[in-house]
This record gives structure tokens, C-alpha cells and sequence, in this order.
């Protein structure tokens, strides 16, 4: 006799996971509901043979050796391709070995091959899914998990595509706008390097077979050659050991504040750093509400994907004192992380009714501002790197002649 696991609910609206024997999916439900539960879902459990345990093994045998996280660009691509063929019909197990088919090898398509296995042996989609962090976190499984819940997965998936593609663009939009000044940074960094290593030992040669009194500039043009070239391997590890260092901070609670406050107390750099994570974490509440996760579970959610330690503090102390039955608005007003305006709105969508609204508008308004902010980084950067590498330059050029002139009036002379 076949076995059915189902998901269902008793009169109280707890969730209840169990399993049942009976001889068609019909007769399993009547059972089920003699017992006074609500049937959300249910299957058949697939029977573990040796066929099937031969297909899990060459299943594993193609799997390749991977290392790190699926990136975010594929992990857009694949629920929004998962979000059409559902919206399609096609039912969820054809869909996902669809798309594992289609898979390059990597974290993504290994998982899937897993995901496709659990849900064989009966396992629902959020299940399959949380065994595999480094491809779907906390925030995918969790609203995943609530459309199956609500009997709206393919609308869940929309949303959830959505919400990968939004923040997708805004840090494609903020990585794309950094790379002009960075690009330019390295050029002159290169070319001043270049300078003091080859180009001014061979002035200092000059400035020593005629014996020219050399300026204050000159000498510490070349006390920097003579640095660089000495400790070349310092100058390059440096950028390096600086970044281990940072990293090594952040792995301490409170170095990880420290830093992270710093970051939002630097003129038009902290901007764009609050503005995108405000953006970030609203539009992540707003989705996770408006998927029907409990409003606890979505804070714990957005305090880890926060990915600043000073929103992480603030969204603990509104977890505790939602706890204890106070709004969000009031908690948010008094952790100073964000605008009155946004615990305005916040308040009024309590209010309403309407917060998963609310949270989705201050969203959109926050990613329009981090990209004027972006916009006016950039239009200030230029201006300062060419005063900067116009001084650099001229410092060098004036530093080289002095000693020139000098010499040119001793042979004149």
C-alpha cells in the first residue's frame, strides 16, 4: 500500500507534517480529514529501490568539485527561469531537472541535482532547499516555505525574482559608476610608480656627477625613489594587508561596529552606505511580509542580510521590542539608523495595514536617491582626482627642474 506525506492544519491553524498509508491520494485525504485536519499538501512517498538508488548514485558522480557561493546574477537568472515554468503549469519537479539540464556545472546545478533526489523522496521544496545554504539562503527558503504554505509558489516566485533582479540592478549600478574612478586611480598610480623607480634615479645621477645643490622638493622627490625602490614588496603587499586587516575586524563584534559607524560618518561614501542598505532592508521586510513569513522571523532575516553591523544592532533591539508588543515604527525612530520621513511612513502602514507597502515604496525611493548619490560621487570624484594628480604631477615637475635650472645658469655661467 503506498504512503502519502501531507502537510496540513488543524483547527487551531497550527501546521501539521505527517505521513499515511492508504490506497489512493482520494482515500488518504478523507482519512486525513477524519482526523480534523485541512489538507494543504500532499504526495506520495517514492519508494526507495535499487533503481533508484543506482540513479542517486550516478547522480553524485556527476558532480563537480566547486568552492564558494552561487553568484547573485545566476541566482537571478534561475528564479525567475523556475517563477516562468511554473507560471507555466509545469510541475515543480519537472521544472527544476528543466533547468538542472541546463545548468553549467557549479554549486547551482549540484544543488539542484540534490533538490530533484529530496523532493523524489517526498521532501517539500523549502526542505530540499535549506540543505543548501551556499546556493539558497536563509531569506530564498523562508519564502519559499511560505508559498507552499499559502498555496501561492508561482506568485512567491515572481516576487522573489523581482526582489533578486531590484538588487541585483542597484549593486550593478553602484559597481558600474565606481569603475571609471578606480580605473583611473590604478593608471596613475602606475605611471607615478613608474616615475620613481625608473626616471628619477637617473636625475639623481645627473644632479650628482655636476654636484647641483639640490631643493627641499628634489630631496624628498628622491627619498620616495629611494623608498620605493628599497621596499617595492611593501608598496604592493600594502593594499593587500590593509584588506586582511579590515577583514580581521569584521570578524570581532564590536571592530566590525566601529568600522561600519565610520563608514556611515564619511561624507557622501556613508550616504550611499546607508541609503542602499536602508534600500536593501526595507525592500527585504516588505517582500518577506508580504509573503506571509511572521513579522518576527522577517527581522531576524533582514538583521542578517543587513551587511552592516549598525543596522544589525538596531533590527536586534526592534526584534526584542516587537517582542514585548510595541509597533516598529517606534523602536526604528529611536535607533537614529534611518529618516523621521521613513518611520513616518512605516507607522502609517501599521497603521493601515498596508506596512508590506509601505516598505516596498521607502525601497523605491531609497534606490532612486543611492543612484543620484552615485551620480554625484562620480561628478565630485573627477574634479578631485585631477586637482590631485595635476599637484602630483606638477610636485614632481617642479621638483625636477629646480635642479636643472640650477645647473643650466652654473654651465651658462
Amino acid at each position: 500500500m503506498p504512503t502519502y506525506q501531507y502537510e496540513a492544519m488543524d483547527r487551531t491553524g497550527r501546521e501539521v507534517k505527517d505521513s499515511i498509508d492508504a490506497a489512493t491520494q482520494e482515500e488518504a485525504q478523507q482519512l486525513i480529514r477524519q482526523k480534523g485536519f485541512f489538507v494543504t499538501k500532499i504526495a506520495e512517498k517514492a519508494k526507495k529501490t535499487r533503481k533508484t538508488a543506482a540513479r542517486k548514485g550516478g547522480r553524485r558522480k556527476k558532480k563537480t568539485f566547486t568552492i564558494g557561493k552561487i553568484s547573485t546574477k545566476h541566482l537571478c537568472t534561475f528564479t525567475r527561469q523556475l517563477s516562468t515554468l511554473q507560471d507555466a503549469g509545469l510541475p515543480i519537479l519537472r521544472s527544476l531537472k528543466i533547468l538542472e539540464g541546463q545548468c553549467k556545472p557549479g554549486v547551482l546545478k549540484n544543488a539542484l541535482g540534490d533538490v530533484v533526489e529530496d523532493i523524489e523522496s517526498g521532501q517539500t521544496l523549502s526542505e530540499a532547499f535549506s540543505k543548501h545554504p551556499k546556493a539558497f539562503d536563509r531569506l530564498y527558503c523562508n519564502m519559499i516555505k511560505a508559498g507552499e504554505a499559502g498555496g501561492a509558489l508561482e506568485a512567491i516566485l515572481q516576487r522573489l525574482a523581482d526582489f533578486k533582479e531590484k538588487a541585483q540592478s542597484l549593486k550593478r549600478k553602484i559597481k558600474g559608476a565606481m569603475v571609471y574612478p578606480i580605473v583611473v586611480i590604478l593608471v596613475a598610480c602606475t605611471i607615478v610608480g613608474f616615475i620613481l623607480y625608473y626616471i628619477i634615479p637617473k636625475f639623481e645621477a645627473i644632479f650628482k656627477d655636476f654636484g647641483v645643490p639640490l631643493p627641499r622638493m628634489t630631496v624628498m622627490l628622491i627619498e620616495s625613489s629611494h623608498f620605493l625602490i628599497k621596499y617595492f614588496y611593501v608598496v604592493f603587499l600594502m593594499p593587500f594587508l590593509i584588506w586582511i586587516f579590515i577583514k580581521l575586524l569584521y570578524r570581532n563584534r564590536t571592530g566590525a561596529y566601529v568600522c561600519d559607524r565610520i563608514l556611515l560618518m564619511t561624507p557622501v561614501m556613508g550616504t550611499i552606505a546607508e541609503k542602499s542598505t536602508v534600500a536593501r532592508t526595507m525592500r527585504t521586510l516588505g517582500t518577506l511580509v508580504q509573503s506571509g513569513v511572521p513579522i518576527l522571523e522577517s527581522l531576524n532575516i533582514v538583521k542578517e542580510t543587513a551587511g552592516n553591523a549598525v543596522f544589525e544592532r538596531a533590527f536586534t533591539r526592534i526584534y526584542e521590542s516587537i517582542r514585548e508588543g510595541e509597533t516598529i515604527a517606534q523602536p526604528l525612530r529611536e535607533a537614529r539608523i534611518v529618516d523621521d520621513i521613513v518611520a513616518n511612513m512605516i507607522d502609517v502602514g501599521e497603521e493601515t495595514g498596508e506596512l508590506d507597502t509601505m516598505l516596498n515604496k521607502i525601497a523605491d525611493n531609497y534606490d532612486e536617491e543611492v543612484e543620484v548619490a552615485v551620480e554625484s560621487l562620480v561628478s565630485l570624484l573627477e574634479p578631485i582626482m585631477i586637482i590631485v594628480l595635476g599637484g602630483i604631477v606638477g610636485f614632481i615637475v617642479i621638483a625636477l627642474f629646480l635642479p636643472l635650472i640650477t645647473l643650466i645658469t652654473k654651465l651658462s655661467g
